[in-house]
This record gives structure tokens, sequence and C-alpha cells, in this order.
């Protein structure tokens, strides 16, 4: 197997991964910034990856396998970083509550998405403007959490949770458009022509 510059960059972004979370619990000033830099430089990768290999037509099975999973892990392990160093209460338990909502919708659509492929349906799930808008949000709301997470500074933390709120608000609607297009083959009904 020869493996493309985009599949290089989801591995890149696999990689920035423990960078990430190593650079989060450093204890030097201007950790949180670094961390925030490193997420938007997965996030870049992210968007690069599936530009290059569609511009370039340098598609592969192994970086359409390894880019979903690459996404899911880089906002899942952002996500347990913020909801740990969250602080208790109230806020704490929002942050727990949607971070759950947004790990538990990612796995149930990566495996209806799954199921749909084997019963040879996978472009009835296909990827809608709503998920894309949740991904915007979500990503927007992660770097303004991660960087204000032990800042002295600028209090973003609550605009950053507000963000986060609306990421899973817009995470159970997508989730439900996914359900939605996929129901009829949940129910057994025969697949419309």
């Amino acid at each position: 197997m020869r493996i493309n510059l985009p599949t290089w960059l989801t591995l890149f972004r696999v990689a920035l991964l423990p960078v990430m979370v190593l650079v989060f619990y450093l204890p030097f000033r201007g950790h949180n910034i670094t961390a925030a830099v490193v997420f938007v430089l997965a996030a870049v990768t992210d968007w690069l990856d599936g530009y290059l290999a569609r511009r370039l037509d340098m598609t592969s099975a192994f970086g359409a396998f390894l880019d979903p999973v690459a996404d899911k892990l880089m906002v899942a392990v952002t996500l347990f970083l913020l909801v740990q160093s969250h602080p208790g209460g109230w806020p704490g338990i929002v942050m727990a509550v949607t971070a759950a909502i947004i790990v538990g919708r990612e796995i149930s659509v990566s495996a209806l998405r799954e199921w749909m492929a084997e019963i040879g349906m996978r472009a009835t799930v296909k990827v809608a403007f709503i998920g894309k808008l949740k991904t915007a949000m979500q990503m927007i709301a992660l770097v303004v959490l991660i960087v204000q997470h032990d800042a002295n500074t600028l209090r973003l933390y609550h605009v950053g949770e507000a963000l986060l709120v609306i990421a899973g608000v817009l995470t159970i609607w997508s989730g439900l458009h996914y359900l939605r297009a996929a129901w009829p083959a949940l129910r057994g009904e025969p697949p419309q022509a």
C-alpha cells in the first residue's frame, strides 16, 4: 500500500493528538494558546487532506477509512480534556452532558453509516449541511475552550461553553437527520428506487 499526501496529512493529524494532550497539561506560560494552535493545525489538516484528495484525485481506501477516525479522535480527546479540567457544579454537568451527546452521536452515526454501507445504502446517510454546520460550531467552541481553560486574561470561557451547547443541539439535530434518512432501512422496508 502506497500512502499519498492526503493520507500523510491525516496521519499527521493523529500524531498531533498526543502533542496537544501533552501541551494542554504542561505547566508553562501560554500552554493553553499552544494547545489551541496544535488543535487548529489539526483542524486545518482535516480540511486540507480532503481538499487535496478531491482536487488531485488522490483518494484511497485507507485514507477514506482513516480520515473520519482521525476527526472523531480529535474531537473526543479534546472534549475529554476539557471535561476533566472543567470546574464542578452545574457548568461542569452541562459540559459533561454536552460532551457525552457529541461523542455518543459520533459513535452512533459512524455505526449507522457502516451498517448502511453493508446493506448497500451508504449514500442514504451522506454528510448534510447541518452536519457541516455542527462541525464548524464545535471546532470554534473547542478552540475557545482550549484557549480559555486556564487563562487569567480575557474570559471567553462562557462563550465557548455556550457555543459548545449550541454545537450539542446541532449534534442532536444532525443525528436525527441521519436517523430519519436511514429509518426505512432500519424498519426493514425495501429500498426505494
